[in-house]
Formats: C-alpha cells, sequence, structure tokens
C-alpha cells in the first residue's frame, strides 16, 4: 500500500512538473470542443401516433361473403416498405425541404432524411412517427407528410390490390366462358352425329336394342295370327259356290275400291308419325322408320287395289252377257279374305321394319364402346369447365362485395397524437455538449501532463534513482532555495493558477451564453 501511495506521489509530481503542457492541452482542446459544440445546431423531435384499427364490425358480418384479405398482415408489410426512396421523395417534397438544397445534394438530403425518420411498431397496432430536425416547423412538417402517405399508402393499396384481382377474374371468366360455349358445342354436334345410335349413353342403347327385340316378337306373333285367320277364310271359300244372276239393264258405276286393314292401318301411322315429329326432327331414327312403313302401306294399298280393279275387268271380259254375282256369304268371304290379306300384309311390312332396325342397331353395337368413352370424356370436360366458370363467377361476387367491404369497412386509421414538435431539444443539447467538451478539455490536459511526465522523466527522490538505476546511493545534496527562485515559483504558480481560472471562467461563460441563446430560440 505505501509503494502505491509512493508511486501516486511520484506520478502527481511529475505531472505537476509538466503542468503547463497540460494547460496548454486543455486550453487548446477546449477550444476546438467548445467551437465543435457551438456549431453544432440543437435538434428538435417531432413525433405522431397512429392506432391502426383491423377489427371491425362489418368483417365478422360478411365472413363468408365476401373475400376478407390479412388486414394484420398488410398493415405490418407497409410499416416496413413505408420508409423507402420513393415515399421519402415524396416526404421531402412535402415537407418543402428541397427548395434551398440544389440538385446535386439533392441525394445526399434524401438519405439524410431516410436516416433520421423513425418507425416504431408498439403493442396492439399502435405505430409511432418520430423526425429529428434543427427546424422544429420543419420537422412537424416531415412527420405529418409521412402519416399521410403511410394512411393514404394503406388505402390506395388495398383497393388497387382489389380491383387488380377482380380484373384478373373477369379475364378468366371470358376465358372460361368461351371454353364452356366451345365444349357445349362439341357435346352438341357428338349428339346430333350419333343421335339414335348411342342415345347419350349405353344404357338408353341396350334398352332400345331390348324394347325392340320385344316388339319384333310381339309383331311375329301378330303375323302369325293374321296368316291363321287369313286360311281359315280360304277354306271357308274354297266350300261355297257363287250364284249367277240376270245382267241388270244398266251398268252400275264403279265403285271407289277400299281396304279397310290398310286404310286403318296407315291412320294410326300417320298419327304416330305425327306425334313422332313433334318431339324429334326429321332426322330421328323412328321418324324415317315410321315414314318407310307408311310408304310401304300406300304402295301395298295401290297393288291391292290395282289387283282388285284387274280381278273385276277380267270378269267383265269372260261373261260379258251376264255379270256374276256372289251370294252374301260368298261375298262376306271374300272381303274377309282381302281384309285378312291385307292385315298379312301389313305386320309382314311391320316384321320387316321391326327387323331392319334391329340390324341396324346390331351393326352399330361395335361402335357403342368408342362413343360411350367420347360421350364420357366430353361430358367429364363440359362439367369440369362448368365448374369452375361457376366457382369463377362466385369469387367475382365475393371481389365486388369485399371491394365494398373495404371501402366502407376496411382498415381504420385513428391519429392518438397529432404531430407535434417537444419544446425542449433532445439529447445531445448544446449544454450538455459545452459540459462533454469542459470534461475532455480537463481530461486532456490531465493526460497530457502524465504521458509528458512519463516521456520527459525526471527523478523527485533518491528511492525513484536507486529503483531506476539500481546502484546504492551514497547520500543527497538539499537545493537551498534563494528568494528570487522562491518569488519565481510563487509567480509560476499564480499564473498556472490564473490559466486554470480563466479556463473555468470561460466555460461558465459559454455556458450561460448557450442558455440564453436557448431561451430565445425557444
Amino acid at each position: 500500500m505505501d509503494e502505491l501511495l509512493q508511486h501516486a506521489l511520484t506520478t502527481l509530481r511529475g505531472m505537476w512538473h509538466r503542468r503547463w503542457i497540460g494547460l496548454a492541452v486543455a486550453w487548446l482542446v477546449g477550444i476546438v470542443a467548445v467551437t465543435a459544440a457551438l456549431r453544432t445546431p440543437e435538434r428538435y423531435e417531432a413525433s405522431a401516433r397512429v392506432y391502426v384499427d383491423t377489427q371491425t364490425l362489418l368483417r365478422p358480418l360478411m365472413e363468408g361473403l365476401s373475400i376478407q384479405p390479412n388486414l394484420e398482415q398488410q398493415v405490418v408489410l407497409l410499416s416496413r416498405t413505408l420508409i423507402s426512396r420513393p415515399n421519402v421523395e415524396k416526404v421531402v417534397r412535402a415537407a418543402d425541404l428541397d427548395l434551398a438544397v440544389p440538385p446535386s445534394a439533392r441525394e445526399d438530403l434524401i438519405d439524410s432524411v431516410t436516416a433520421k425518420l423513425k418507425l416504431g411498431a408498439g403493442a396492439g397496432n399502435i405505430y409511432a412517427l418520430s423526425y429529428r430536425d434543427s427546424n422544429p416547423e420543419q420537422a412537424r412538417k416531415v412527420v405529418q407528410s409521412l402519416l399521410t402517405i403511410f394512411m393514404e399508402s394503406s388505402l390506395g393499396d388495398k383497393r388497387q390490390d382489389t380491383r387488380a384481382a377482380v380484373r384478373f377474374v373477369d379475364e378468366q371468366i371470358k376465358q372460361y366462358e368461351e371454353s364452356l360455349r366451345a365444349a357445349e358445342n362439341r357435346l352438341k354436334e357428338f349428339r346430333l352425329k350419333y343421335l339414335g345410335v348411342a342415345g347419350q349413353g349405353g344404357p338408353d342403347y341396350f334398352g332400345r336394342l331390348a324394347k325392340l327385340t320385344e316388339d319384333i316378337s310381339e309383331a311375329k306373333r301378330e303375323l302369325r295370327a293374321a296368316e291363321e285367320s287369313r286360311d281359315a277364310y280360304k277354306r271357308e271359300l274354297a266350300g261355297e259356290t257363287a250364284v249367277l244372276l240376270p245382267e241388270p239393264q244398266a251398268p252400275a258405276p264403279p265403285a271407289a275400291i277400299s281396304v279397310p286393314a290398310i286404310d286403318a292401318r296407315l291412320a294410326t301411322l300417320r298419327t304416330e308419325l305425327d306425334n313422332l315429329t313433334r318431339r324429334f326432327t326429321d332426322q330421328h331414327p323412328d321418324v324415317i322408320q315410321t315414314k318407310r312403313n307408311i310408304e310401304a302401306l300406300e304402295e301395298q294399298r295401290r297393288q291391292e287395289e290395282a289387283a282388285i280393279r284387274r280381278a273385276q275387268q277380267a270378269a267383265s271380259k269372260a261373261h260379258p252377257e251376264t255379270r256374276v254375282d256372289r251370294n252374301p256369304v260368298f261375298q262376306q268371304l271374300k272381303v274377309s279374305l282381302a281384309d285378312a290379306e291385307a292385315q298379312v300384309a301389313s305386320l309382314r311390312a311391320k316384321v320387316a321394319s321391326y327387323d331392319a332396325q334391329y340390324a341396324q342397331l346390331r351393326n352399330s353395337a361395335r361402335m357403342v364402346p368408342q362413343i360411350e368413352a367420347e360421350y364420357t370424356q366430353l361430358n367429364r370436360d363440359y362439367e369440369i369447365q362448368k365448374k369452375v366458370y361457376e366457382t369463377l363467377l362466385a369469387r367475382k361476387q365475393s371481389a365486388t362485395i369485399g371491394e365494398g367491404v373495404q371501402d366502407f369497412g376496411g382498415t381504420q386509421f385513428r391519429v392518438i397524437d397529432p404531430p407535434r414538435v417537444l419544446p425542449e431539444p433532445v439529447p445531445p443539447t448544446r449544454t450538455q455538449l459545452l459540459l462533454v467538451a469542459f470534461l475532455g478539455a480537463i481530461g486532456a490536459g490531465l493526460l497530457a501532463a502524465f504521458v509528458a511526465s512519463q516521456l520527459l522523466s525526471t527523478f523527485h527522490d533518491a528511492r525513484t534513482l536507486r529503483e531506476i538505476t539500481k546502484r546504492p546511493i551514497l547520500g543527497m545534496v538539499t537545493m537551498l532555495q534563494s528568494a528570487a527562485l522562491s518569488r519565481a515559483r510563487r509567480r509560476n504558480g499564480v499564473l498556472f493558477a490564473g490559466g486554470v481560472g480563466s479556463l473555468l471562467v470561460s466555460f461558465v461563460a459559454v455556458f450561460m451564453m448557450a442558455g440564453m441563446l436557448s431561451r430565445f430560440a425557444g
């Protein structure tokens, strides 16, 4: 402990010996530091706080009816990208910061403003905007401009994003509408092309084939019954004898020849054709087949009429002097036989028509699997296009409603604290800088004296000399101070005290002047 105390006393003696160097350095550092502190303008901070309300009553009310964007994520992203170069340029123009700045220094001004702008996020979606500047009014203008950009950017970006989404959905709707129309046309052409062949699916084809088989069996049973009835009439007619009567005085006019069975069948087919043409087109297989049956019966009727006329003419030529007339039973049998023949011919034509349809369906049986696969593919494509189209229409409606929700009940900005400037400058103030300058000058003087004492060391006692030289000391000579030397030391002490006192007085004067300037500026 004694050694440390002795070492400290020795160091202090050395620093006192080099005190003038320390005093000079203290004055030099003090002058430079005070000049820098006085030239450094005081900065005033302007700030504002805004609350972003993303939980409005309209959002849960319209949930499920409209598109609900993630407003919290949008606000967070906006807060992170608010202090960007384009926005800072807008702030500079809005606050008139570039009026007194030449174009060459504009970039430096933007960088300086960007570095001094602060945006802090607090709890509960509360955001704080701040800016520091030597001009309080200018700082307030900068914060006001940034707050305006913050609010307008959020609303504008929301509307722009929503309108862009609606435009995109509209374009997709137009594309899918064209695709859906093309799919409908392909499906219509397929149905017209294979109308009656596949019947829009396999079950209809096989159902028609089974029904046609039943119709053929029924028609053949009716044909066998008609043939048996005709044969019975022939057998009965073979047992009757014709009765010849005298020829009347005047020949009777030729009566109209009628074939009751064929006429009834034609009436039935025409009624059926009329019903078919109301439901189907002329190219439908049932319509075509019914027309063919009518034509066949009409041709058969003409043949029957011609055969009856030829028989009448042959009878007139064989017995020109008399007219053959039959008894009522014979005549009735002939009429019934003719009806039976007509019925047999009609049923044969019907069976032939059914056979032709059956053969046509059997021939198209090989095409059914391919047609079914093609029809399934076309129908699946149509259903997919239709589903996507309907989904896009629903999304467009939701986006349109969502745009209205954002306009009337979207993100709400509430300014808690409007832009204002604190009356006191923010640290470090000019007074604090002057205090730091004073302490720095004192510290620099002490440090300079210490360094000088170490570099230009002297021995103040025998112990230090013995420790440095490692030699024994035989004796010491004490210097006797004269009156002139004492006066010189006292004079040096007074001068040093005056230098230190003047340094302190100078700093006190500067402090007072800085305080007066601050009050006048306020």
